[in-house]
């Protein structure tokens, strides 16, 4: 028998087809936008962060809630003003406001809730610690402080 009558014809690899590429990308990138969600919160009061040495990252952002205290630009300097969310309050606010923070949150995330206070240096203290005790009626007792980590210079 010859052996060039069983011979295997050379097949080429057809090409791929990158025609439908773009659309799979652009479905991916609107399917991420849609489902993620950004906090968008209109910083109405101004605060110099203060300083601290032992700084650490929080984890589970999901669950955080922000209090910022600090000052409204065209206001007297010697008065601190409270935010939630987007609007100024006072700290009768702060009880519905962790209540409605807890309502919008996930069943697991709710024990881990920690509300993050973003002060002036120059809040007094009285003022900080009438804001935890709004907290503590409210049983919001996960507090953290916000701080930027403070660099030696030697």
């Amino acid at each position: 028998m010859k052996r060039g009558v069983f011979r295997r014809k050379k097949h080429e690899m057809p090409g791929l087809n990158t025609a439908a590429l773009p659309d799979l990308i652009f479905t991916v990138l609107f399917f991420f936008m849609i489902v993620t969600h950004m906090r968008d919160v209109d910083l109405q009061v101004r605060y110099d962060v203060p300083k601290g040495t032992e700084v650490r990252k929080l984890t589970h952002k999901s669950s955080v809630s922000t209090i910022y205290v600090g000052r409204v630009p065209g206001q007297p300097a010697d008065s601190f003003y409270i935010q939630l969310n987007n609007k100024l309050a006072t700290m009768s606010d702060i009880k519905a406001f962790v209540e409605t923070e807890k309502a919008q949150m996930n069943s697991e995330d709710q024990p881990r809730m920690t509300v993050s206070i973003k002060a002036d240096r120059d809040v007094p203290f009285g003022m900080i610690a009438q804001i935890k005790e709004a907290l503590q009626q409210s049983f919001a007792l996960k507090i953290n402080y916000s701080a930027v980590e403070e660099t030696n210079k030697n």
